[in-house]
């Protein structure tokens, strides 16, 4: 008669960055729900949350030393849902419904520009090279993209009274921004970003303050930081500056 040993026991604070990425999920989803009743600004911000949580639950694996193969499959599912789909439905539902076709294939483009985005950084990191690991990415990420295409709706709750863009120039923006997260285009990773301790304080402040006008003047800012971005992709694309990358050993 063998007896069974006593399954391992698992420290339930290491489930917290799963919990966290299903969080982000659930707003994703709820986004596209208010997306259809027409309450885009909360739908807007609800995606921003979602781009917030993503960054808190990687941290938060990386403290409490809980990476595993099914958290990693599941933050890969979350972004595709949080900055994949939510945000080209947003889109759609906001104002590409008047283009007709262009509209919907413009949505379906940035979908599938975003899953192969995905798929792409996936098999990156599972590979020897783990070429998006060294500084930068491999063309933009998909959090990144989703800010992008949904600029034109930032702008127009900033100023209330803004006419709207014309629905194809809006459509083929959103089929431009999903070139770049497909495109091999080397943009900086603000992930890989080091910074000297007498300048942590400089970074901090900056810090709070992108926060404070984030929350004092969110679609001002929300613009302003994607034109930020915009430049950056510009620059990277011109000058195709990337860090050099380690060299194996051996």
């Amino acid at each position: 008669m063998t007896v069974e040993k006593p399954a391992p026991k698992f420290p339930v604070i290491q489930l917290l960055p799963n919990l966290v990425t299903i969080i982000a999920i659930c707003a994703g989803l709820t986004a596209i729900r208010f997306g259809l009743e027409g309450n885009y600004e909360r739908a807007v911000k609800l995606i921003i949350l979602a781009a917030v949580l993503d960054v808190v639950d990687g941290a938060l694996a990386r403290m409490l030393k809980s990476e595993s193969k099914i958290g990693a499959e599941l933050d890969t599912l979350a972004d595709f849902i949080n900055f994949g789909v939510a945000p080209p439905l947003l889109m759609y539902f906001w104002g590409l419904q008047e283009a007709k076709g262009l509209g919907w294939i413009a949505a379906l483009v940035y979908t599938v520009a975003a899953v192969l985005r995905l798929a792409r950084f996936n098999v990156s990191t599972k590979s020897d090279e783990e070429e998006e690991s060294h500084g930068y990415f491999v063309g933009v990420p998909a959090p990144a993209g989703a800010l992008l295409i949904m600029m034109p709706m930032f702008i127009t709750f900033a100023i209330s009274d803004a006419p709207f863009l014309p629905p194809i120039l809006i459509s083929i923006y959103m089929i431009l921004v999903a070139l770049t997260l497909i495109s091999r285009v080397h943009t900086w990773s603000f992930k890989a970003m080091q910074v000297s301790r007498e300048h942590i304080k400089y970074l901090l402040v900056g810090l709070i303050f992108v926060g404070a006008a984030v929350l004092n003047f969110p679609w001002t800012s929300l613009f302003l930081l994607g034109s930020a971005y915009i430049t950056i992709v510009l620059w990277c694309i011109f000058t195709q500056r990337t860090p050099n990358p380690p060299k194996k050993q051996g």
